[in-house]
């Protein structure tokens, strides 16, 4: 059983962090802090957020510093991250996981912030949540309601996870391989659940719901991608696979080539069908508009006979 945060109340004091990359508009810092506030929590921004270090918002060590001050401190009840990037896994050994472990709170990022979400369930045993960020998705015009309240809901509301699908409206998930089936989930970006392989936080894929997603990867690089994972022997562990909205995943050269180019349609029915474990694709998740927060360590149920997730609570206390 996974270590299971406080609910967030309104009014709680929450931590805006950078943990990987700066925001291309440093104006988008305090635009994140707008919505913070509008969400009704109140905003504290970690010291070192507004710095950049190269394609990093600040060094490695700063930036672990402002994560372990965050759960440090009793005043903040959740933290939130500014957006992915790249380096997040440069903070994974400088980190205190015993102290964390002692100290859960609502954590919430997705992309780049996976190596968090695999670190922090191997080594602290905390259930975290792949969801919206900040700079990245909640400061966007027009940004959905569906995303919008299902963030605030599953971090508030200890019993509100369900379906994943209910008022999602667009026609994305497909159904690969019927069944259904019941596990803890595991997973988040893909590239960056491959890069923990062979590392102390590699999480473990036994008996999970695999939930995965990438951008901009062309389909021959899903295949790599599923094929390292299968060659480690981790596909083979998994009780379901639940596959997000991956955009970008078109070959630009497909059409003025005239070899034959698989799409990512086929690399997921050629690498995932021959596991016979239910498969859907398409579902409400990802770097898309649509991304439903989902509790990495949380159970569920994968129903690949209707196309759905179902989380089950509570995720928070």
């Amino acid at each position: 059983m996974p270590n299971i945060p406080d609910r967030l109340r309104l009014g709680d004091t929450v931590a805006l962090i950078a943990p990987a990359s700066a925001p291309p508009d440093p104006k988008s810092i305090d635009e994140s802090l707008a919505v913070i506030e509008k969400f009704g929590f109140k905003p504290k921004l970690s010291r070192h957020a507004r710095k950049r270090w190269g394609f990093l918002a600040g060094s490695d060590r700063e930036r672990a510093s402002d994560l372990m001050e965050a759960f440090g401190d009793r005043r903040v009840k959740g933290i939130f991250c500014v957006r992915g990037g790249y380096g997040t896994p440069r903070l994974l050994p400088l980190l205190d996981y015993q102290k964390i472990r002692e100290n859960p709170k609502v954590f919430v990022g997705y992309s780049d912030i996976t190596a968090l979400h695999c670190a922090f369930l191997k080594k602290s045993n905390l259930l975290s949540f792949h969801g919206p960020m900040f700079a990245s998705d909640f400061i966007k015009k027009n940004y959905p309601d569906f995303s919008c309240e299902r963030f605030l809901k599953i971090l508030t509301e200890p019993e509100f996870p369900g379906s994943i699908c209910q008022d999602y409206t667009h026609d994305t998930v497909s159904i690969l391989r019927r069944g259904k089936v019941s596990g803890e989930l595991i997973g988040g970006n893909i590239s960056l659940l491959c890069s923990s392989l062979g590392t102390p936080y590699q999480p473990s894929f036994r008996g999970k719901i695999l939930f995965f997603e990438d951008l901009d990867e062309v389909p021959y690089r899903y295949d790599r991608l599923l094929t390292q994972l299968s060659n480690a022997g981790l596909l083979q562990q998994v009780a379901g696979i639940a596959v997000g909205i991956c955009v970008g995943a078109i070959d630009p050269k497909a059409k003025k080539m005239k070899e034959y180019r698989q799409t990512f349609e086929d690399v997921l029915k050629e690498r995932l069908s021959g596991l016979k474990v239910p498969l859907v694709c398409g579902l409400p998740f990802g770097h898309t508009p649509y991304n439903t927060t989902i509790p990495v360590g949380g159970r569920a149920t994968l129903d690949a006979n209707k196309g759905d997730l179902i989380l089950e609570g509570p995720v928070v206390r």
